[in-house]
């Protein structure tokens, strides 16, 4: 048998990046926090979002409170009250932070794609 005939075929490359966002010394926004801000925007309650992504509600609320402690006004409001009175709402910031750190997202993949080629190329030049 050939040297390549026992040489393991070679798995595939994928480019991958996530996106945090640092205010100051605090991360402002992850990809789980963006995920949040979405699901609240969508139920309007910070349970139902934290029950939508399979977060604790003590997870769901700590990396809220943290988003909110991390920008300049607070990127969800929140009001206790039960099944009637109570919700939380993504505030204008909050709106603005999502909608940038989505298209962010974006163009990220879009850059990623446009580079994978590139970086197989040069890995399998070293890797043949």
């Amino acid at each position: 048998m050939s040297k390549s005939a026992h040489r393991k075929s070679s798995p595939p490359i994928q480019l991958r990046g996530r996106i945090s966002v640092e205010v100051g010394q605090r991360t402002g926004l992850s990809e789980a926090g963006a995920d949040l801000l979405e699901q609240i925007s969508i139920s309007g309650s910070l349970s139902e979002a934290a029950r939508q992504l399979h977060y604790s509600y003590r997870r769901a609320w700590l990396l809220m409170d943290a988003m909110n402690r991390s920008w300049e006004g607070p990127l969800v409001t929140t009001a206790t009250g039960g099944k009637r009175g109570g919700g939380a709402k993504l505030t204008e910031l909050g709106h603005s932070v999502l909608s940038a750190y989505r298209n962010l997202q974006v163009e990220l993949e879009h850059f990623l794609g446009v580079q994978s080629a590139p970086f197989k190329r040069a890995v399998r030049t070293l890797f043949p």
